[in-house]
Parts: C-alpha cells; sequence; structure tokens
C-alpha cells in the first residue's frame, strides 16, 4: 500500500478546494471572479415570503428593487400586484427606471418607503445599513449566518430587526450570473431579514 507523502497530500486537498469552488455558490470565488456579485435570485425566494403574509408588506407598498438584476425579485412581485421601482448599478437584460450605485443615492424614489432586495454578498451588511437610512422598512435575502457575529450587533439588535423568515426548504443554489461550470444542490440556508425603523424588542422568528 502506497502512504501519501505530505506533498500528495496537500496537493490532493488543494484540489478538493478548487472543485468546492468550481460550484458557483455565492462567497466562493475571489472578489475579481464575482464582479457585482450578482447571483440572480429564484422566483421561489419571493413568493414563499408573500405566500406567508408577513405583517408589513402588502401591494399598497410601492417598493424599491435597487439590486435589480434580471427581475428575479420585481417579477414575481409586479405579479402580485405591488409597484415596484427598479434600479441596479449596471443594467441587464431588465427594463430599470434608473442606473446608479446604490451606496452614492441620498435618497429613496419618490413615495418608497420600502426597500426588498438580494443585496451583494460582500456588502450586505453596508447594503441593510445605507437601506434603514432611506427608507423606515428593509426586507433583505440573507444567509440565516448573518444573525452571527459581534461585528454586526448594532444593526442586529439595535435598528429595528422585526421579523427573520426563515425557508422550510433551500432554496435553489444561486449560481453566479453566467456560470457554465458544474450545477450544485444548495448547501445554505437562506431567510428574509425584516428591519422596521422604530421597532424595539426582539425579532420574531417564522418559517415560510
Amino acid at each position: 500500500m502506497r502512504i501519501p507523502t505530505p506533498e500528495l497530500t496537500q496537493a490532493r486537498s488543494s484540489q478538493a478546494a478548487r472543485r468546492t469552488l468550481s460550484t458557483g455558490q455565492p462567497g466562493q470565488h475571489a472578489h475579481g471572479a464575482r464582479g457585482h456579485d450578482f447571483y440572480p435570485t429564484p422566483a421561489i425566494a419571493v413568493t414563499a415570503l408573500l405566500d406567508a403574509n408577513p405583517d408589513g408588506l402588502d401591494p399598497s407598498l410601492r417598493i424599491w428593487e435597487p439590486a435589480t438584476g434580471d427581475g428575479g425579485i420585481a417579477t414575481p412581485l409586479r405579479e402580485r400586484g405591488f409597484a415596484v421601482i427598479c434600479s441596479d448599478i449596471v443594467r441587464r437584460n431588465f427594463p430599470l427606471h434608473f442606473t446608479g450605485d446604490f451606496f452614492a443615492l441620498t435618497q429613496a424614489p419618490a413615495g418608497s418607503t420600502t426597500v426588498l432586495t438580494n443585496p451583494p454578498y460582500q456588502q450586505a451588511q453596508r447594503f441593510a445599513e445605507h437601506a434603514l437610512d432611506l427608507v423606515p422598512d428593509v426586507w433583505l435575502l440573507l444567509r440565516l449566518a448573518f444573525l452571527e457575529s459581534v461585528r454586526r450587533t448594532e444593526l442586529l439588535e439595535h435598528r429595528g430587526l422585526d421579523a427573520v423568515y426563515v425557508f422550510r426548504r433551500r432554496l435553489p443554489r444561486m449560481h453566479r450570473d453566467n456560470w457554465n461550470g458544474r450545477r450544485a444542490s444548495s448547501s445554505i440556508c437562506f431567510a428574509w431579514f425584516h428591519w422596521h425603523r422604530g421597532h424595539r424588542g426582539p425579532p420574531t422568528l417564522h418559517r415560510i
């Protein structure tokens, strides 16, 4: 029997790591490869939330989707009767009301009181904080693990986190835009996080 040398073991570990990175999973690529961190959102992520009839989310709202991408969130919202203002930092194959860097904006579109989006993975905390500066209600699709981290204490405990909606079933894997590599099932738990400006106390937990 051949006993693997340390060099062979290290090489095998590197190969395994490369295979893990080859599935197109959010957060597992070098930042340069991710570009604007666009991972299209499956419609089920939105319809499952709407089917749960969450408090504070009804068709009377004028929603702003500031990371529209290919319309994965805007389309099912509109199909349920919501008015959605669409923007993004770049224009993709979906009509936008305007293009612009979300972090450079100092006010929300007229009449918009709610941000609902799947933010860029690397900018999730900053996205939440800036959204709360612009509108009173913020809904973000995030990894459930976003609840971790001492660094997020202010955001999660003192800025109005009202509810967390956890999916009973894993969402389909969100692969990087134009990903042509190996497809894999999801290994990540996601949830919708809802902040409401002025909310006091702990958030409620829901399964959707």
